[in-house]
């Protein structure tokens, strides 16, 4: 009885460590198909720590007849090897190219792992981003990330993008073809919205953002997200209605308002809120604890504590500058 259980045991840590990788209490990671040939690994919900190792995007991939492109492949070379080994779960094509949304650490430092791998393959980002990661993106992002994870290691040398793109440009890889929108302005002026016409598939990167809190830059603007988000949802500048959208975190879906509004509705009451702020003489944290009872549906979102007065300062800044 002892020898069978033990290889039952057996048996289902083997099936486990085909399907998943383990990050401690945060449960196992997978890609799940999401649309035809989409898959989509939804990381932790939380901010980078040593517990989640500094992963916490939605690395994709797109299959096609003879290889595999990958969206942000995640943000350390440590996590990279256990995602690159999910990819592998999934086919044993060859890794054909990467697309990186923007210049944030936590989307792209996987790179490495790819580029190991196969050294000719094309990464692709906005000429800017490449840029941006270049000058000091990279090394800024690297220094919170190793902060708050201690798990960077073998990160660099940095693996950055080789192949510029601009908005409105559209990339073929192996029969897929994608579209690329870039606006001045959103999550950071480095983004790319990625359309991925066979599937219908929008890839909004961090523009959109699910149950969980980041920060807004210098480069970033909540009025222009605002803005970004308004024209996916209303279908115009060239957006349509798709049949999947995949957030840079939190879960993907194909009903678009469950996927938009919450991040939207959050950004427009922290507006609000400032332009209150601003039009009456007040500093900003005189009204965020009006703010904070109308977001209590956000509440429980990671980060929201120490994310949701800087996101109201930085609103209130926005709205002073544009009173100039």
């Amino acid at each position: 009885m002892k020898k069978a259980t033990f290889l039952a045991s057996v048996t289902i840590l083997f099936s486990i460590s085909l399907n998943a990788f383990t990050l401690g209490t945060l449960g196992d990671f997978k890609f799940e198909k999401m649309n035809q040939n989409v898959y989509v690994m939804h990381g932790p919900e939380k901010e980078p720590s040593k517990e989640n190792e500094g992963f916490m995007n939605n690395p994709a991939v797109i299959e096609s007849q003879n290889g595999l492109i990958v969206i942000d492949p995640g943000g350390n070379y440590n996590v990279g090897k256990k995602i690159l080994s999910e990819i592998e779960k999934l086919s044993k094509k060859p890794i054909i190219a990467v697309f990186n949304t923007h210049k944030h650490g936590d989307h792209w430092f996987a790179n490495k792992n790819i580029k190991e791998k196969y050294p000719d393959v094309p990464i692709y980002a906005l000429t800017y981003m490449i840029e941006q990661v270049k000058d000091n993106a990279a090394d800024t992002w690297y220094g919170i990330l190793d902060r708050l994870t201690g798990n960077l290691k073998g990160t660099k040398p940095f693996t950055f993008p080789n192949q510029g793109i601009e908005n409105k440009q559209t990339v073929v890889v192996d029969g897929q073809t994608f579209i690329m929108r870039h606006f001045a302005k959103g999550h950071t002026d480095t983004d790319i919205l990625i359309e991925h016409t066979n599937s219908n598939t929008l890839f909004i990167g961090d523009n959109l953002i699910i149950n969980r809190f980041g920060a807004f830059d210098e480069s970033s603007s909540i009025v222009e997200n605002i803005k970004l988000l308004e024209k996916i949802k209303n279908q115009e500048d060239g957006f349509k209605k798709y049949t999947l959208y995949v957030p840079g975190h939190g879960p993907s879906s194909g009903e678009i308002s469950k996927t938009i509004d919450p991040f939207l509705d959050y950004m427009r009451i922290v507006l609000k809120g400032a332009q209150k702020a601003y039009e009456e003489g007040m500093a900003s944290y005189e009204i965020k604890p009006e703010v904070d009872e109308k977001l209590k549906a956000y509440h429980s979102w990671d980060a929201y504590e120490g994310q949701m007065g800087k996101h109201l300062m930085k609103a209130y800044s926005e709205v002073e500058m544009l009173d100039f």
